[in-house]
């Protein structure tokens, strides 16, 4: 009888590079907080996987030199993974080209390399699985090739250079592993796409995908006189001596890694006339374009794909070993959900596929620009570090159902992933689009008619939430009836409350009405959602507080004690809503501004400006907010599920006057236009967190919004 196969497993990492470019090096470690935080471990465990790719990385273990070793960071770690009975797949390199005392190029770097690898082999011999360098063909192309990261070079033969050293590096490392455990095995990553091209371009196209498996083909000892690229590599000073000590295949991998993302798989394009916004590039023969193959419809993109041209060329075992969509949280969880879905299918059709590798658990830093830029762009992974302590998104709950073996169901998943939808071709190939409200089942938004219930729906037609946008005809939210009506005819999965009572002055005079809106309302919404076991998110302000607070700013826990008919609605609201036993977060924000329309601060001080007239601010202290950011923030905690209050607002804070002034300054108009309105105590009601800063600084907000208001006429003309 033949046995059944294992079930497919999930395993995890930590986006751990640490790389050198120019002289500064980064460490995502450090970067994401991870370095300093020892309950990390737990918070992995908690996802239910038993393996983990974890860094034993060259550049933090011996800095200075091989035979100087300080493991005591890492042993910490290695205890509590084994503690948890968690298995390290141990990483020496990661995107790296290695300490200060030797570089990809280095004549030297494969024996320091096996010298660094026997020492932590002797050091952790109870480690089996190995994955010394990740991704050497990637980790060449990105140093050597296109000039990325340290040694910084952009020419074929340095590429090649780069490529052998890490593969007789690999080589020589896991005999000195297998000197300490001889059951040592090697898992060797790379990142695997396949190239697509227009028939001028097809040359080109050939190349890189006989290249791609250039890493994989050495370490096997596949590299002859009969393969295609032999006589590059010759030529590339690589002597036929260095690849037959590769030739017996004493570093073919146990097990293939395969890292695949949307982004892997390519399409060279020579009309680069169709791509405005991007970059030309060629081979000195053909210009061309290197664009996003999933872009361009009718070629086969996709994990499923590369998996069975993998496995056809090789047999040999195969995880996915890389799992990760920097991008909204939704889409993320949609490519996971992809991911595993193509696993199952790769499965199905007889692939030896073991496991997919759920990566950047605690999310990584500026990796939008390959680390080249210090933006600080942060992307959460299955824990958003952005927060005293490390917080699980919905990719944390998805990987403990994974983990279980379960699938992992959300109304979002009912919506396929941007790169399936019909809007993500490319112009010139997407033919006439129509926009259409996303399938599956919607989010209900109140307020049709305010600026943040409009803003809400448009960024969820952008991220592919279905949803229904209503006004009071369809929903008073002060009416249980007409609530109930709401909820039963849309059956929605959450509820976003963005109606309410927002002239902050004529509260003052309509007391009742502001009540009725900003504390009855979300009451009612709260009690018919808990009743149908729906999530509401609410809104609250910064209002709620008096100003005369001692510290720089309010955060969550902070007693409120409103001054204002408006403010006290709103803690009233909060109150009720704190003795409903329902999914509710309620979101304090401070004073909007956004690109969508006009009825907000700064377009009255663009407006005044721009037609020489003079603007009055106080110097009242707050922090503005960007409606952009606070709905994707608030739409990412939706997502995660959180619950309770939770500030949202852009990082900083300044008086009105000064926000006046750096609207001013940004926009290029007069400053000395700007006065200040010195009427009344100075109060600062600005908004700070203790449960996670979630959004962008001020200062990036304001340059988009900026931004936008140049590209938007129908707001200009406004």
């Amino acid at each position: 009888m033949i046995a059944a196969r294992p079930p497919l497993e999930l395993w995890a990492g930590p986006e751990c590079t640490i790389v050198r470019v120019g002289d500064r090096w980064r460490d995502q470690f450090l970067e994401t907080g991870h370095r300093d935080r020892d309950d990390d471990i737990a918070r992995i465990a908690s996802l239910g996987v038993r393996t983990v790719r974890y860094p034993l990385l060259w550049e933090s273990i011996a800095p200075e030199r091989s035979d100087c070793c300080d493991f005591g960071w890492n042993d910490k770690r290695i205890a509590l993974l084994d503690a948890h009975g968690i298995e390290v797949i141990g990483g020496l390199l990661h995107h790296g080209s290695g300490p200060c005392y030797t570089n990809l190029l280095d004549p030297d770097f494969p024996a320091k390399f096996a010298d660094f690898a026997a020492r932590v082999g002797a050091h952790y011999p109870g480690i089996r699985r190995w994955t010394p360098i990740n991704e050497p063909l990637t980790t060449a192309r990105f140093s050597a090739l296109y000039g990325h990261w340290y040694p910084h070079l952009r020419d074929y033969p340095s590429f090649l250079r780069a490529l052998v050293n890490q593969c007789l590096g690999t080589q020589a490392a896991m005999q000195a592993l297998r000197a300490t455990n001889p059951d040592a095995e090697l898992v060797q990553t790379e990142d695997l796409g396949k190239t697509f091209a227009t028939p001028p371009a097809l040359e080109q196209s050939r190349h890189e995908n006989e290249r791609r498996w250039l890493s994989w083909d050495l370490l096997c000892g596949r590299v002859d006189a009969d393969h295609p690229l032999f006589d590059d590599l010759v030529r590339a000073g690589i002597s036929p001596r260095e690849l037959e000590r590769l030739h017996g295949g004493a570093a073919a991998p146990a097990m293939l890694g395969i890292n695949h993302y949307l982004t892997s798989d390519r399409f060279l394009d020579h009309r680069i006339d169709l791509y405005p916004d991007l970059p030309a590039g060629g081979n000195g023969r053909i210009a061309y374009v290197d664009a996003e193959a999933v872009r361009v419809p009718g070629l086969e993109t996709g994990l499923r794909h590369r998996a069975r041209e993998a496995w056809d060329r090789y047999r040999l075992p195969i995880a996915i070993t890389e799992v990760h969509h920097g991008c909204t949280r939704e889409e993320g969880l949609r490519w996971l959900a992809e991911v595993m879905d193509a696993a199952a299918s790769a499965r199905a059709e007889g692939i030896d596929l073991r496991a997919v590798t759920l990566w950047s658990l605690f999310g990584n830093v500026d990796w939008r620009s390959l680390v080249t830029r210090e933006d600080g762009h942060y992307d959460p992974g299955a824990f958003d570090a952005r927060a005293p302590a490390p917080r699980p998104t919905v990719i944390a709950r998805a990987a403990s159902a994974y983990a279980r073996g379960e699938r992992f169901r959300h109304p979002v998943l009912e919506t396929p992933g941007w790169w399936r939808r019909d809007a993500h071709f490319y112009a010139w190939c997407a033919g006439e689009t129509h926009a259409r409200q996303p399938a599956g089942t919607p989010l209900l938004i109140t307020g049709a008619t305010g600026t943040l219930g409009q803003a809400m729906a448009r960024i969820c037609a952008h991220r592919g939430l279905a949803h229904r946008l209503s006004d009071r005809r369809a929903l008073e939210i002060c009416d249980a009836g007409s609530i109930g009506a709401a909820l039963d005819r849309t059956r929605p999965w959450a509820v976003i409350n963005a109606a309410g009572y927002v002239r902050v002055d004529d509260a003052e005079r309509e007391p009742e009405a502001c009540m009725a809106a900003n504390a009855l309302g979300p009451e009612l919404l709260a009690r018919a959602c808990a009743e149908r076991g729906i999530p509401l998110v609410t809104f609250s302000s910064d209002l709620v507080f008096d100003g005369t607070g001692a510290r720089g700013a309010y955060v969550e826990s902070d007693t409120p004690n409103p001054t204002s008919t408006y403010g006290r609605s709103k803690a009233e609201a909060e109150r009720r809503l704190a003795t409903i036993d329902a999914q509710t977060l309620v979101i304090r924000t401070s004073a909007f501004f956004g690109p969508w329309d006009r009825f907000n601060f700064a377009w009255d001080v663009l407006s005044a400006l721009s037609q020489g007239r003079p603007f009055a601010a106080s110097r009242h202290v707050v922090s503005p907010t960007f409606v952009p950011d606070l709905c994707h923030a608030a739409l990412d905690l939706l997502i995660d599920g959180e619950t309770g209050i939770w500030h949202l607002a852009s990082q900083g804070s300044l008086s009105w006057h000064d926000f006046a002034l750096r609207i001013a300054e940004g926009a290029g108009l007069d400053p000395k236009l700007i006065l200040a309105d010195e009427d009344g105590p100075v109060r600062s009601t600005a908004l700070s967190s203790e449960r996670g800063w979630i959004m962008r600084p001020l200062d990036k907000a304001l340059e988009s919004y900026l931004q936008d208001i140049a590209r938007a006429p129908a707001v200009r003309a406004a």
